[in-house]
């Protein structure tokens, strides 16, 4: 809905602010009791976002990354809910690489229907509209120009694009398995941002992740065409919770295809 998407904007913007402006003065890291990073930027989007959903949404609950490990967690039985990853890609920011992106997406039946992925250090987002998907150029916190993305179609030869900093051997395999002949490493969601705007045509994620890493780039690159699939083949899940073989949120290994999809 259009109310949404400029929430999910305003949202993103004016986190993004504040993650650049710890960017540019200074991070002091601290560590989870699962050993990964967070900085007062994350915390500090991660707020500027719950306000924005819970003044325009009250209704609908929040699954946020820093609030989960505070234990912090809504009932989502049976409802739309909301994911956000304030700062995604925690590393490329602490080592001052700009790969790094603020992610709020809208799950309506296990499906993330509606989405917002914005590189701050970059000066570009992407996000789902009401016809498909768009790239933004951001300019001192505004919109100078939108133009509609799509995945690409199939060409002669595949090229992938996978993790920075979680790379694995499953993930080298199973390109060479499908015929990858070029690959881009890249960090954060930003990886299904470039399946979903045609410049690769695989993402393959052979390692751990959370849904709200994942769900508003999954959203785009459904959007934009694409779609995200477990190795079973079906699509990705969201609000998976009381998991037998993980903690909830947890998601299974995936790949992202583009309209290149094999199988």
């Amino acid at each position: 809905m259009a109310g949404m998407d400029q929430v999910f904007l305003d949202a993103a913007l004016e986190a993004g602010r504040a993650i650049m402006n710890v960017y540019e003065n200074g991070i002091d890291v601290s560590y989870k009791d699962d050993a990964s990073p967070v900085t007062i930027a994350d915390e500090k989007a991660e707020e500027i976002i719950l306000g924005h959903l819970e003044g325009a949404f009250p209704d609908i609950p929040v699954v946020a990354e820093e609030s989960v490990a505070a234990g912090r967690v809504p009932d989502i039985a049976g409802k739309s809910f909301f994911l956000v990853d304030p700062l995604d890609g925690t590393k490329e920011f602490i080592n001052k690489r700009e790969d790094f992106t603020v992610n709020i997406a809208l799950i309506e039946n296990g499906v993330p229907v509606s989405g917002i992925v914005y590189a701050p250090a970059k000066g570009v987002a992407y996000r789902t509209v009401a016809d498909g998907a768009e790239k933004l150029v951001i300019a001192d916190d505004a919109v100078t120009a939108a133009a509609p993305i799509r995945v690409r179609e199939k060409g002669s030869e595949l090229v992938a694009v996978a993790s920075r900093s979680h790379n694995s051997p499953e993930t080298e395999a199973f390109m060479k398995e499908i015929g990858v002949s070029d690959f881009t490493s890249v960090g954060s969601s930003l990886k299904f941002c470039i399946v979903a705007e045609g410049l690769a045509d695989v993402y393959p994620r052979f390692g751990r992740t959370m849904e709200w890493d994942t769900a508003a780039g999954d959203a785009v690159l459904r959007a934009a065409g694409g779609i995200t699939v477990g190795l079973d083949n079906a699509s990705l899940p969201y609000g998976k919770t009381n998991q037998d073989s993980d903690s909830d949120f947890a998601n299974p290994f995936f790949v992202g295809w583009g309209s290149s999809r094999a199988g």
